[in-house]
């Protein structure tokens, strides 16, 4: 396969999942999809075929990051294909943690939806709409309840000491 092909191949890859996240949201497979870490897996494999051709070009902008070996790197087909699949991967991997925590915080679909449409487009607004939104909600949900914001991960209750038999 050439440049041009992996390049479009990457995003064919992922669209299924952005499909199901944006279009068919709370259902359990849909659930058990955006859990897996491995929908990313394919993309990563584009990304392979791309980089590993102009590895070298790749390691130098990489381990020796300026503007001028990024230019460099994104003037050949592999590297430019190669970050183009690097983004859609992570890309698709926060547009999953956003649906999950999503679900969990409450937020509509018809709100989640055209937030991962956005983070599918510009994802660094995406994000930043995203972590504002989650940020007021928790917040809300602190008020309401008067309790602490909800946690992503419970807190384990406090044991009492042990009792001294003696007494």
């Amino acid at each position: 396969m050439n440049d041009s092909v992996l390049f479009n191949l990457a995003f064919a890859l992922a669209a299924p999942f952005w499909a199901l996240l944006i279009l068919v949201p709370g259902r359990r497979w849909t659930d058990r999809i955006a859990a897996s870490p491995l929908t990313v897996v394919p993309v990563i494999g584009v990304y392979l075929a791309l980089a590993v051709p102009v590895f070298p070009q790749l390691w130098a902008a990489v381990s020796r990051p300026d503007l001028a070996g990024f230019q460099k790197l994104l003037a050949l087909g592999g590297g430019a294909g190669a970050i183009w699949a690097q983004l859609i991967a992570w890309d698709l991997f926060l547009g999953q943690w956003m649906y999950r925590e999503a679900r969990r915080l409450g937020i509509h679909p018809l709100v989640t939806g055209p937030l991962l449409v956005l983070t599918v487009l510009l994802s660094p607004f995406g994000v930043l709409v995203f972590l504002g939104l989650r940020a007021v909600v928790r917040r809300r949900a602190g008020a309401v309840s008067g309790a602490a914001a909800p946690r992503s991960r419970p807190v384990p209750p406090v044991s009492a000491p042990p009792r001294d038999p003696g007494r």
